[in-house]
């Protein structure tokens, strides 16, 4: 359990991306956190492909990995190891990926990830929960301006 103490929130998080609208974790960010090679995680989705419906799970086409690739600092002798377009897993794909693995450690993190896709999506409803109250207040203030130059108006 020591190990799985070293995965902090901001480890898990800052693994997290938005990619076609939707959060996701890449193959070899899941790789890394469950202490696996990246290609032994494809391994074990290939062969489990039925359990990954689009859903679930999808791999970048070309323009989404030259863009996410662009964004990053890559010397032509390291290429982050990404000779194989990456696959993002959506919440439900990471939760899947702890079967398919089978091991306590893909177990113990996947409990971990899933707590932090649960903060995530609270702090996405606070985010739209304040954006509703700001536009309500906006509306109120013009309501409030309005009546005011109507009042200032009629008192001419």
């Amino acid at each position: 359990m020591s190990e799985l103490s070293l995965l902090s929130e901001e480890t898990i998080s800052n693994k997290i991306y938005f990619i076609r609208n939707q959060k996701v974790m890449l193959d070899r960010d899941l790789a890394l956190l469950y202490g696996i090679e990246t290609r032994v995680l494809k391994q074990a989705v290939k062969r489990n492909i039925s359990r990954f419906p689009e859903d679930f799970m999808f791999e970048f086409n070309k323009s989404e990995f030259e863009n996410w690739r662009s964004q990053f600092v890559i010397s032509n002798s390291d290429k982050m190891g990404l000779r194989h377009l990456p696959m993002a897993f959506i919440e439900h794909g990471v939760l899947m990926l702890s079967s398919v693995l089978n091991s306590d450690k893909a177990i113990q993190t996947n409990i971990q990830i899933m707590r932090i896709f649960t903060k995530v999506r609270q702090m996405l409803l606070d985010i739209t929960e304040m954006k509703i109250d700001i536009l309500q207040i906006q509306k109120k203030t013009r309501k409030s301006r309005q009546k005011y130059r109507t009042g200032f108006l009629l008192s001419r």
